[in-house]
C-alpha cells in the first residue's frame, strides 16, 4: 500500500514538473506571439552600404533607381526585453490593397534584392513583423505608420545639416550620432557593415516608436548589433 502511494506521488510530481516546464516555455516564447509586443524599432538603411559589400548583387525596382536617401528597412516590434517578435501568423493578404500606397512604398521602402518580387516584398514584411501588432494596427495602417515615421525621421537631411554627406569620406561616429539626435530629438543607434575594401561604413539607423506607430520615443534598449562601428565611419555614395 505504501509502495503504491509512493509511486502515485512520484507520478503526480513528474506530471506537475512537466506542466510547469511547458508553461515556462510558453510564457518565454515571444517570437511568435502578440502578447510580448511592447513597441517598435524603426530601422532605416543606406542601400549604398548594402550594395557595395563584397559578393552582393543588387537589382533596382521596375520603376527605376530611387533618389539617394535613407529608406525603410523595417518597422519591427520588440518585446519587454528588447527582443524582436516575429512570425505571428500568416494572413491571407490581398496584395491589391497595397496599390494606393505603392508609389510611396517604392520611394521610401524599396527592395534592392534579386530577383525583384514587387508587392510581395511588403506582404512579406507584414507577415513576418506586422502580424505581431495586428491587435493594434491592421495591414494598411502598419505600412502607413512606417511611411509616416520615416518622414518624421529624415536621416539624410539631419546629416547634411551637419555637413555630413555621402561622398565616400570618413566621419567621427560621435558626430554622426550627434547630428541625428540634434535634428530629430532622439538618440539613434547606428549599425555598420564593411564594404568590399573592408571599411566600416554607416548602414542602418534605428530609432524607436510607441505601440501606436505614431510617435518617436527614446529607445529603452540597445537594439542587437547596434555597437558594430569603428570610431570613424565611411559615408559611401549611393550608387557606385
Amino acid at each position: 500500500m505504501l509502495e503504491t502511494m509512493e509511486k502515485m506521488g512520484s507520478s503526480l510530481l513528474t506530471k506537475l514538473v512537466l506542466l510547469l516546464s511547458l508553461a515556462v516555455v510558453a510564457l518565454g516564447n515571444t517570437n511568435n506571439s502578440t502578447s510580448g509586443f511592447r513597441a517598435f524599432y524603426l530601422v532605416q538603411h543606406w542601400l549604398g552600404s548594402y550594395c557595395n559589400q563584397a559578393g552582393t548583387r543588387c537589382c533596382y525596382p521596375p520603376s527605376g533607381k530611387p533618389s539617394p536617401d535613407f529608406t525603410i528597412d523595417g518597422l519591427w516590434p520588440y518585446d519587454h526585453n528588447g527582443n524582436f517578435v516575429y512570425n505571428c501568423g500568416d494572413d491571407n493578404y490581398d496584395v491589391g490593397r497595397i496599390k494606393p500606397l505603392e508609389t510611396r512604398l517604392r520611394k521610401e521602402w524599396p527592395s534592392f534584392t534579386c530577383p525583384q518580387i514587387g508587392r510581395k516584398f511588403w506582404v512579406h514584411e507584414w507577415n513576418k513583423h506586422g502580424t505581431c501588432t495586428k491587435s493594434i494596427l491592421g495591414e494598411i495602417p502598419y505600412l502607413e505608420a512606417a511611411l509616416n515615421l520615416k518622414n518624421k525621421a529624415n536621416i539624410l537631411q539631419a546629416l547634411e545639416n551637419a555637413a555630413i554627406r555621402p561622398n565616400n569620406q570618413f566621419y567621427p561616429l560621435k558626430e554622426v550620432k550627434k547630428a541625428i539626435a540634434r535634428s530629430i530629438g532622439f538618440h539613434p543607434w547606428i549599425m555598420c557593415n564593411h564594404n568590399a575594401q573592408g571599411h566600416s561604413q554607416i548602414w542602418q539607423v534605428t530609432l524607436c516608436a510607441d505601440t501606436t506607430g505614431q510617435k518617436l520615443v527614446n529607445c529603452p534598449y540597445i537594439p542587437r548589433g547596434r555597437n558594430s562601428c569603428d570610431n570613424r565611419i565611411q559615408f559611401p555614395i549611393y550608387y557606385q
